[in-house]
């Protein structure tokens, strides 16, 4: 998941750079000051989340599980809602395409709670996708003894 969302990103940022140069040059003349200012919010959300989707696929190689890889979706979910419905706004001047960009809106909301939520959840009771090197060992001496043994760096913690 976090090449596909490195790969994601970076593509959705090339695709802002080359609308906020297609609105500030080729749409400067052709829209209204009302339609170009939503042409650049949507190029302008669409690059803060291009950046926010690199981020989520960082957040999914340090913490692998369903909420980096949930910010990730809602991220470009909400670009495609968000983003796309300003621009076919924009081009179109179909009013009833903003009833669309809300939901983009809470897409991206949904994505920041995800990430911001990804690090904290506590995976030190279990042995299994934990961030260092684990490794299981047989029980040899009594009942007492731990099944798996955290090693970090050198040093081991049992669980």
């Amino acid at each position: 998941m976090d090449r596909l969302f490195f790969s994601l990103g970076a593509g959705s940022a090339f695709v802002a750079v080359a609308a906020g140069a297609f609105g500030a040059h080729a749409l400067r003349a052709r829209l209204s000051p009302e339609l170009l200012a939503a042409f650049e919010t949507g190029a302008r959300y669409q690059m803060y989340h291009a950046v926010a989707m690199i981020v989520a696929a960082w957040a999914a190689a340090q913490w692998p599980g369903a909420l980096p890889r949930a910010a990730g979706w809602l991220f470009a979910a909400g670009t495609v809602l968000f983003s796309g419905s300003l621009y076919a706004l924009a081009l179109s001047g179909v009013r009833w395409l903003g009833a669309v960009t809300p939901l983009g809106g809470v897409a991206f909301l949904a994505g920041w709670i995800c990430l911001a939520l990804a690090p904290s959840k506590d995976r030190s009771s279990s042995c299994a996708r934990f961030s260092c090197a684990i490794t299981r060992k047989r029980r040899r001496r009594s009942r007492r003894s731990p099944r798996c043994s955290l090693v970090i760096k050198g040093s081991s913690r049992s669980m």
